[in-house]
């Protein structure tokens, strides 16, 4: 059974902008937390990768800045909404895309 499990699995990855308010350590906080979350949802092989702070082409919410998060990780893609949708409701994050 766990064969046919691993053959459910996909890799996804989201490249996640926040605001650029977190100093280190919240950052490692928030990516920390959401990591957590995903766990709830069998997800695994999480790795995050910080881009850093840049400025945003245009202002997003009267923002000029923001954090760059890049997340990658394996799923069963039923779950990929519940991601999204979380990420939609944390009023930190400003824009993200899956992969």
């Amino acid at each position: 059974s766990k064969l046919i499990y691993m053959s459910l699995l996909r890799k996804y990855e989201i490249m996640i902008l926040l605001t650029e308010e977190f100093n280190d350590s919240e950052l490692k906080t928030w990516v920390f937390n959401y990591a957590k979350t995903l766990r709830k949802f069998s997800v695994c092989d999480i790795s995050v990768i910080s881009r850093g702070k840049h400025n945003l082409a245009y202002s997003i919410d009267e923002k000029l800045k923001g954090n760059y998060i890049q997340l990658n990780f394996s799923s069963m893609p039923k779950y990929i909404g519940n991601f999204a949708n979380i990420l939609k409701m944390d009023s930190h994050v400003l824009r993200f895309l899956v992969f």
